[in-house]
Parts: C-alpha cells; structure tokens; sequence
C-alpha cells in the first residue's frame, strides 16, 4: 500500500506534465483550491552548469501559503526535483534532502548528493526552501552580493564595514518589502510544514530524511514537532535548535581550528615543520589586526586585479570557513606569519566576484537569522562567548559572531519579529537517527553533535576525522554508515569512523 501510493503520485506527477491528470485527483485541492497545498508539474530548473541527473528527474512545484497565519494571503511556489534511484524497484521510502544554509539553493546540491549515493536504492527528493533559488520568489539580494564582493576591500570588522554592510541590507529590504513579500514568513516554522505538506501532496506514508548544517536544525524541529512519517532522520553538521545563537557560533571555531592544529601537532613530520600553530595564529592575529596587509591581488578564478586587506577578523573567519584548506593551513600560516601571505590573499580575493546566478538568498538568510538566532545574543554576549575561547584575541575580532558579522546592526533594519520560544525546545524523540559530525568542522563543532545525540535515545553518532563541515559528501566512510543505517537502523556498521585518517598535510 505505502509503494503504491507513492506510485501513483509519482506517476501523475509525470502525466501532469502532458496534460493528463488532474491536479485534485492525487494532491491536495486543485487550481482554485486558495491556500491549500497541492504540486504542479513543471520542468526541471535551468542550472547555470547542467545538472545530468535532473534530465531524469520529475520536477515541479510545491505550491503554499507564504504565511499561514493569514487567510487568503500571498502564494508561494517552492521548486521540487524528485531524482529516482539508481537500482530499481527503488525502496518504498524516499529520502528527502533538507539543505543548509539557510537560504541555499538546494537543487544545485544534486550532483554531490548523487555523487555520495544518497538515491542508491531509495528516490532522492530535494527541495529548494521557501525563498530561495528556482522557487517563487527568490528572497536573492544583489544589493549584499555585491556588499560581499567589496568586502574583500574593507577591514574585516571595522564599524565602518558594518555600516556598508547595513546599508545594503536595508536596501534589499526595501525592494522585497515593496514586492509584497511577508520578511516574517521566512523562518523555520514554516519550513516545517512545507516539508510536512510535500510528504503528503506526495502521497508518501513514511520518508528518511537528511538534514546538514541549517538543515540539522529544520530536521530536529520536525522530529519535535511532526514526527508522523519520518521513519528515519539522518542529521549532517548539527546545529542543534534549542542552543544555537550567534555566540554559539565561538564554540564551533575554536574546536574545528584547534582540531587542524592538533592534528598537524599528532603528526610528526608536520608538527617537526609546523610547531606551535595555536601561538602562531594568535600572534598572526593579533599583529595583522593593528596592522593589516594591503595588496592588489589577481583573485584565482582570474580577472583584474583587486585590492584586498587582510586583517586579523578576515584571517580568523577565513581559517572557520576552511580557506585555505585545512591541509594546506600550516602551511599557509607559516607562510603569512613569515613574510609570504600569498595564500591568504589569493583566498581571500576569491571573495571579489559577484556569481551570475547567486546560490545564496541572502533574504532568507537574513529572515531566518534576525528572527532566530540575532535576538539570543547581544555583541556583549557574542564577545563573552569570543573571550572564553579565544582569550588573546583582539575584542576588535572577537565582538562578531565567525562568519556572520555585524548582524546587530543589519538585523535593525532588517525588522522581523522575533520567533516564538517554542522554537527553542530542545528535541527529544525517539526516531532512528545517525548523527554525523566532522573532527575539524569550525562552523557546527563535532561536540554538538553528541550534544543533540543525549536525547535521541534511539541515535548512532559518528564523529568523522579529517573531514570538515557537510560530511557525507566528502567521506566514503560516512557514505558507508549512511547506507548501513537505512538498511538496518538499530544495527549500523560504524567501524570504518574508527579506522579512518585524519588530515593529509601538504
């Protein structure tokens, strides 16, 4: 029954394409139906680069409320690709792909979820969320792409920056607000019930389904709040729901860069080269942050050359964004501590370009940001949580959250309420659940992936060396857990986690 039924949605899916079946004969309400959920067949997305795997894919639309606590409000069109499994007859229940950001273009995820094997024996269904990339509309801000691009020509965290920084954001709230676009209604809660609506517009009894990074936090919320029909949850990169601030954030750097040091210092060979990285980054830190470096820089992906300051704020938030990479760190870092920060640079030019199709919304970023994690951290905060773990570090550096500066200030104008307490309720459920973390991630620390595990009581947790934010993708062990714990998720064969080698340095 649960195969047939999921069938025969899929099915109509493809005839709704040619004209064939009517839209209320599978999916909720019907082309007058208002606010009702319901899917509309429609082309895969035109990527930028061509996606293979969408050419077999069954592509549409979720259509929505854009908020749900209004009647007859605004529609919303969120864009859906369902790419079958490899073997056939597929598994009766599909994984559906929960993506981070938050504000990322999930489709443009597909090649590397295809390339881990996600949709092995199982259809892959992937959502873009509410606001985002091939949806209607795309919360995209040129105004802060092009804030980013200039970035890379400013002090890090001078306040200066975040007034530039400020400015833009107010500017791309200004054209969303006078397109008639509800800022509020781009938030978790109703994410959760997008996801809840596919599954059932779909005709799917029971799905798996993978959340990594951002997405951590929309799949735990949906394990608290609507566990009917998850038969499994596999949460990638974890940002758990009821912790996560923006002084959060300071506890995730300093555990993925110490891990890169204490790594290359358990190595003999590069520990004999590199000794002392914690010191050494310190000392760089502080020292570029009174007296930066300045030069013209031809970015790597070529073009004319721009100016870049590099800084102390930029060198830390460039070493949580793993740029440069984790393998070439020591390296790098001798070289910048030494007079040859040409790797840095060349890093942190790549920033310089403005991408013809943005795969960041960077509105539903912000949406999300001002109204779930801005309001449960004051700078003062952010810097407290900065001290603890980065005592000598500049309180210049430490006064912003790594990767997310000056969002006090864009958060002002941004002005969205902020989201209900309910939201932040700490997940407790006993869905299967494989936990994965990265050993040198510096955005979602590996200990918050045990931290999230304490309350899944059914849960596996895998802690990955060498690897860093977003694990499965880049991990054939993990690849391996992946597919040991959909086959059988009370018996999962964890045992390449402990056998695996940490970072290969260069």
């Amino acid at each position: 029954m649960m195969r047939s039924s999921y069938s025969v949605a899929l099915l109509c899916v493809l005839v709704l394409a040619v004209g064939g079946c009517s839209a209320g004969s599978v999916f909720s309400g019907g082309p007058d139906a208002g606010p009702t959920p319901r899917f509309e067949a429609a082309p895969c997305p035109k990527t930028p680069e061509p996606i293979k795997e969408l050419k077999r894919a069954r592509c549409g639309f979720l259509i929505v409320p854009e908020n749900r606590s209004i009647s007859n409000g605004r529609i919303i069109r969120l864009a859906v690709a369902i790419v079958p499994s490899r073997s056939r007859p597929a598994r009766p229940d599909p994984v559906v792909f929960v993506a981070g950001g938050p504000g990322e273009a999930a489709i443009l995820d597909t090649p590397f979820l295809v390339e881990a094997g996600v949709n092995r024996n199982r259809d892959l269904i992937i959502m873009s969320q509410r606001g985002t990339l091939y949806g209607e509309p795309d919360l995209n801000c040129p105004e802060l792409d092009q804030y980013y691009a200039r970035q890379v020509s400013l002090v890090y965290d001078s306040p200066s920056t975040g007034r530039a920084q400020a400015k833009a954001a107010a500017g791309c709230q200004r054209r969303l607000i006078s397109q008639g676009i509800d800022l509020s209604a781009y938030n978790t809660t109703e994410n959760e019930q997008d996801f809840v609506a596919l599954r059932s517009v779909l005709g799917i009894r029971q799905w798996n389904v993978y959340g990594y990074s951002y997405g951590t936090d929309l799949t735990l919320s949906l394990m608290r709040d609507y566990p009917a029909g998850i038969r499994t949850a596999i949460i990638d990169s974890v940002v758990p729901p009821d912790i996560v601030s923006l002084p959060w954030t300071w506890s995730s750097a300093r555990e993925g860069i110490t891990a890169v040091f204490n790594e290359c210092r358990a190595q003999p060979a590069c520990n004999s080269k590199y000794p002392d990285l914690l010191g050494l980054f310190t000392k760089t830190v502080q020292r570029l942050e009174a007296t930066p470096i300045v030069r013209r820089v031809v970015p790597p992906q070529g073009g004319a050359a721009v100016k870049v300051v590099l800084d102390g704020g930029a060198v830390v938030n460039m070493a949580v964004g793993n740029r440069p990479k984790a393998e070439d760190m020591p390296a790098a870092l001798f070289g910048l501590a030494n007079g040859d920060p040409r790797m840095f640079l060349e890093a942190r030019a790549a920033g310089a370009g403005v991408a013809e199709v943005p795969e960041q919304a960077l509105g539903m970023t912000q949406s999300f940001i001002c109204r779930e994690w801005e309001p449960y951290g004051s700078p003062s905060a952010i810097l407290r949580a900065g001290r603890q773990v980065f005592p000598t570090l500049p309180d210049s550096v430490l006064i912003n959250a790594p990767q997310l500066p000056f969002e006090h200030e864009l958060c002002q104008v941004w002005n969205v309420p902020v989201g209900p307490p309910s939201q932040r309720i700490r997940v407790r459920s006993s869905i299967p659940t494989l936990v994965v973390s990265g050993a040198i991630d510096a955005k979602t620390g590996a200990r918050w992936g045990r931290y999230a595990a304490r309350t899944l009581p059914n849960s596996t947790c895998v802690r990955i060396k060498g690897i860093g934010h977003w694990v499965i993708p880049q991990s054939p062990c993990a690849q391996r857990i992946f597919q040991s714990f959909l086959a059988n998720p009370r018996s999962v064969d964890t045992g390449c986690a402990n056998a695996a080698s940490g970072v290969n340095f260069k």
